[in-house]
């Protein structure tokens, strides 16, 4: 199955006419998990075509505005359009408290069911298709890094199936399951019907100073998207605000073997020279990318 990912927003603290705050939404089977809630995203979700009421999971990186200031707009949203599902909310220390914080200032009409949990390093949920895993950073404020990674399956191989005279039904269940079976007194091996897919990886690493454990969290990444709020012609204001260049981005993904880079989060000062932030990455990872608000990208 495909995992998709929508990028609902893709600028850095301040907005543009083009760019909206960040929001990333992650589609896999049942699953619509939403990384973050700038401002302004439940517009985007309208504009692409997305159901808010189909979200299941929302990351919090970390609780500063523009990632998150879009949260109660859309908790009010579930809670007049009659979300059912338990929300689950996943976020770094604080925030069981910025949510009650929230909750307090409007007028809210409280009608979820909502189960918060805080996050901090390792895996934090799984499933037998995939699972979630945090990775703390260095900003301002408490931060996680996330990665979802899909399970590799074992898939049977249609060719060697057809040439074994193996018949289809019930004992290809057990094939499927890693499992050897005897049919007509001859024994086949599972080893020899089926492969197994390698894992999918997409990682999501916003507002962070480039540190020592990204590399090693966003290893063979399928997806990589990053932080990349400046040029390198100020690094020494990259470091001073705990952000990424979007050189630092590209020699990450090249020395963690990913194989794609997303650039986001950038600096409104290169709303109207945005090649130059990805012209940077393409000289030394080739395989990146710079969306736009609404744009899509399958893995």
């Amino acid at each position: 199955m495909t995992i998709k990912v929508t990028f609902l927003g893709t600028a850095a603290s301040i907005p543009t006419v083009n760019r909206n705050h960040t929001s990333i939404h992650l589609n896999y089977q049942g699953e619509n998990i939403l990384i973050d809630c700038g401002e302004g995203t439940q517009r985007q979700f309208r504009k692409a075509g997305l159901n808010p009421c189909k979200i299941t999971r929302i990351l919090i990186t970390h609780w500063h505005g523009d990632h998150v200031l879009g949260v109660p707009g859309l908790l009010q949203t579930l809670a007049l359009t009659g979300y059912r599902k338990t929300l689950h909310i996943y976020g770094p220390k604080g925030t069981k408290q910025f949510l009650k914080k929230i909750s307090s200032i409007f007028a809210f009409i409280d009608k979820l069911k909502i189960e918060v949990k805080e996050v901090r390093d390792g895996k934090f949920f799984e499933t037998k298709d995939f699972y979630l895993e945090s990775k703390p950073m260095t900003h301002w404020t408490h931060t996680n890094a996330y990665s979802f990674v899909k399970k590799g399956q074992l898939r049977i191989d249609k060719a060697k199936l057809n040439k074994s005279k193996l018949p289809h039904g019930p004992l290809l269940q057990k094939i499927k399951e890693g499992k050897n079976v005897t049919y007509k007194g001859k024994k086949y091996l599972a080893k020899n019907l089926t492969f197994r897919e390698n894992d999918k990886k997409v990682s999501v690493v916003l507002d962070t100073s480039m540190n020592k454990r990204i590399i090693p969290f966003v290893r063979n990444s399928d997806l990589l998207i990053l932080d990349s709020s400046f040029g390198s012609e100020l690094e020494d204001k990259a470091k001073k605000h705990m952000h990424m260049t979007a050189k630092q981005t590209a020699q990450v993904a090249k020395k963690s073997k990913s194989k794609k880079l997303v650039l986001t989060h950038v600096s409104p000062r290169y709303d109207k020279d945005i090649n130059k932030i990805l012209n940077e990455a393409k000289k030394i990872f080739k395989n990146s990318v710079l969306p736009n608000d609404l744009d899509e990208i399958r893995v």
